[in-house]
């Protein structure tokens, strides 16, 4: 929100939130009816305003979904700042202004004689838009945004769009209401002069919005993508086509290269950015970032392709969901799949940095479903063998195991990949030793007594053994369980262990994911139940409190943490990750894989030092 907003700042429909589609539900009716059962009042043009509508907002989705992948890489990258969920939050808006210039195409139809049954394409009318752009529409809105910048509409209009330093596509169009107002009227100059004169078509309003959607979209998407070739074939193409690094200079220095998509004006006028040339040259020289450390994760659920960052960001800002609107997406949603499948290798999907630290997370082309068919491991193994080779190769120092990367069944929490790689300078890290000690630092102190249930594992194993050392009687209901776990303890620590069919009504549980509905049922109101596995068992209790699976808060130094990983709340990223992270840090010359298991208090308390934290509060059943 601007400083101090001025009138028309809100949008009309901001109250219907998610519904404020239904404002052009009755056109779009309108347009089909008549289309269909009026035949001397059908027009191809009138219906065709809703897949223009849309194709918009296709388009500034592969904007955002390729600039979060190139963010992520790391690569010309101009302005090398952290993004944070309030940007997210305030920009998710981005397809207001679509609604409205929508709203107004259906309304100019209906009241403009001429531009009824418009041509699919003429040649006379697409020049007059051009030249009516390059003219009227560039020069007035050269001298309307630098009106903008006079402090009393920039306190109370602009300044909301500046609050994005660090820009995205959709930073382009994150504007007041009452500026897009303007900004339609602008626009409008070329399509009404081309209406009126009779020379208007489907194809050239169509190319017109297009060309204005992707110039927005590609000069706030901060990385540089023009090509330094095309100067050199045609020297006055600077003065015609913005870049960028150009734009990006507004949004740090306020004042300079106000044009629109020309910049030929801030020549006229004297408000280029003296900078503009170098910093060009510098961001297309920028190379991938190598970072020190990556953490290997996967997809989960076939809808967690919308939760990557590289998906809809509004999703992604927020803890895995299965929402209504996902299922109607089912087409895209198996072509994802279909895409994933096909890939052969694993990509990036978020770049951080800590101190002076970079890290990234990989994601390994597969879904939680892969990893459970047996005849699919031997494949999912090589992708995650080539992702640790490739970043050997880089220098990378540590990769962290994720998810189901790190199986004990699965590759013997990540062993396998030393025993073929013995000469592996990376640290291949596969965080339990961490996960214990965040779930032994989860239970109430005064605590005597914990009911244990899940599946057995590293991790399990060690919680059952430092909990019995100290003292803490565990309570198990399964004989299988039961005798697993007392062979693996020593005398003294398997007296601390127990078998009980009424150990339900312990007051606190460590479970695993397969936490059954009717064993929640068992358990006394108020019981707090905490995760050892890396994903949460199914909450159906709404009398009892369930913690987070593993994972820390992240310091507010962390950079670049605009989205959720997987389930956990914002900025709560799971220990395997954070074990990576540490690792790298401390510059610890040790794997972590196998049987092995890294030191329990030395890991925690290094992760309290850098800054981590518990989560404050537990994840309450609503």
């Amino acid at each position: 929100m601007a400083y101090t907003p001025g009138i028309l700042t809100h949008w009309p429909w901001e109250p219907l939130g998610s519904f404020k589609y239904i404002v052009v539900a009755p056109f779009v009716v309108h347009s089909i009816y008549l289309f269909v059962v009026g035949a001397e009042e059908r027009d191809i043009g009138y219906l065709a305003i809703l897949p223009f509508m849309l194709w918009r907002m296709l388009h500034n989705q592969i904007w955002i979904s390729y600039s979060r992948y190139r963010t992520a890489k790391g690569n010309n990258l101009i302005v090398d700042k952290s993004l944070e969920f309030e940007q997210v939050d305030r920009e998710r808006n981005w397809d207001d202004q679509i609604l409205l210039n929508g709203i107004l195409f259906y309304v100019g139809y209906s009241v403009l004689q001429n531009a009824k049954h418009l041509p699919l394409w003429r040649t006379d009318g697409l020049i007059q838009i051009t030249l009516l752009h390059i003219g009227p529409v560039e020069f007035l809105y050269y001298w309307f945004h630098r009106a903008l910048h006079h402090h009393f509409l920039y306190s109370r209009y602009h300044s909301h769009h500046h609050s994005s330093i660090v820009t995205e596509p959709i930073t382009s169009v994150i504007h007041p209401f009452a500026e897009h107002l303007v900004y339609f009227t602008l626009f409008a100059i070329p399509v009404l002069t081309s209406i009126l004169t009779g020379t208007n078509s489907i194809a050239s309003l169509t190319l017109y919005a297009t060309y204005i959607d992707f110039m927005n979209n590609m000069g706030h998407c901060n990385f540089e993508v023009v090509p330094k070739w095309m100067f050199t074939i045609f020297p006055p193409l600077k003065y015609l086509m913005y870049t960028p690094s150009f734009h990006s200079l507004h949004h740090t220095q306020f004042r300079t290269n106000l044009s629109l998509f020309m910049p030929i004006y801030d020549y006229i006028y004297g408000t280029m950015d003296k900078s503009t040339d170098t910093l060009y040259e510098t961001s297309l020289k920028k190379p991938d970032d190598i970072p020190d450390a990556v953490h290997l994760t996967h997809m989960t659920t076939p809808q967690s392709v919308y939760q990557l960052r590289v998906g809809f960001a509004g999703l992604a800002s927020n803890p895995l969901t299965s929402t209504w609107y996902l299922w109607l997406m089912w087409p895209v949603t198996l072509w994802s799949m279909i895409l994933t499948w096909i890939h052969g290798r694993t990509f990036i999907i978020e770049r951080n940095t800590f101190k002076k630290l970079k890290a990234q997370s990989w994601a390994v082309p597969r879904y939680r479903i892969h990893y459970l068919l047996q005849w699919q491991r031997s494949a999912i193994n090589k992708l995650i063998e080539d992702a640790i080779l490739e970043a050997d190769a880089k220098g990378i120092k540590v990769v962290s195991l994720g998810l189901l990367n790190q199986g004990d069944y699965f590759n013997r929490n990540g062993e396998i990949y030393l025993e073929r790689n013995p000469k592996l300078k990376v640290k291949v890290i596969d965080g339990s030793s961490l996960a214990v000690a965040v779930v032994l630092n989860s239970i109430p102190k005064g605590t005597s007594k914990v009911l244990f249930r899940g599946r057995l594992n590293k991790v399990a194993y060690s919680i059952v053994s430092a909990l019995c050392q100290k003292d803490i009687q565990v309570v198990t209901t399964k004989q299988a369980e039961y005798e697993k776990l007392k062979k693996a303890l020593t005398k003294e620590d398997g007296a601390n262990l127990t078998l009980s069919a009424k150990g339900c009504n312990e007051k606190v549980w460590l479970v695993g994911e397969d936490l059954t509905e009717v064993e929640q049922s068992m358990a006394s109101k108020g019981t707090i139940i905490i995760p050892f596995s890396q994903f949460p068992p199914k909450k159906t209790r709404k009398d009892c409190t369930y913690l987070n699976t593993p994972s820390l808060v992240a310091p507010t130094s962390f950079g670049n943490l605009h989205s959720c990983e997987n389930w956990l709340p914002r900025r709560v990223i799971s220990a395997w990750r954070v074990a990576g992270i540490v690792h790298a840090l401390e510059g610890w010359n040790v794997h972590e894989c196998g049987d092995k298991l890294f030191d329990v208090e030395q890991i925690w308390e290094a992760s309290l030092q850098h800054g981590f934290r518990p989560s404050p509060e537990p994840c309450l059943v609503k």
